[in-house]
């Protein structure tokens, strides 16, 4: 999954430091390795990290017919977070904002 989670990191135009910001507890430095192709084994926080992001991956897929527009959809305002958009909300750093 890490490396299904860096292309997405990718397609949703992530820096390094906010797709580790959604692993929760990786560095910058071990995000950037897993992008080198260097994956070590995830921790439990980390694989839940991945299958939820996963998760939404999928369901954006289902509701958009055009994949770029599920792409850009985690970073458009939404009133359903308050006016932030959901990558804001996942940013928050706890598995719970995911």
């Amino acid at each position: 999954m890490q490396r299904a989670f860096i292309k997405l990191a990718g397609l949703w135009g992530l820096s390094d430091e906010q797709a580790s910001v959604l692993m929760g507890d990786i560095s910058v430095r071990t995000f950037r390795r897993w992008k080198a192709g260097e994956f070590g084994r995830a921790g439990i926080d980390t694989a839940a990290r991945l299958s939820n992001i996963m998760g939404i991956h999928k369901a954006l897929r289902l509701l958009f017919k055009e994949p770029a527009r599920g792409y850009s959809w985690v970073k458009r305002s939404n009133t359903a977070f308050g006016g932030a958009t959901a990558l804001e909300v996942m940013l928050g750093g706890q598995i719970t904002d995911i």
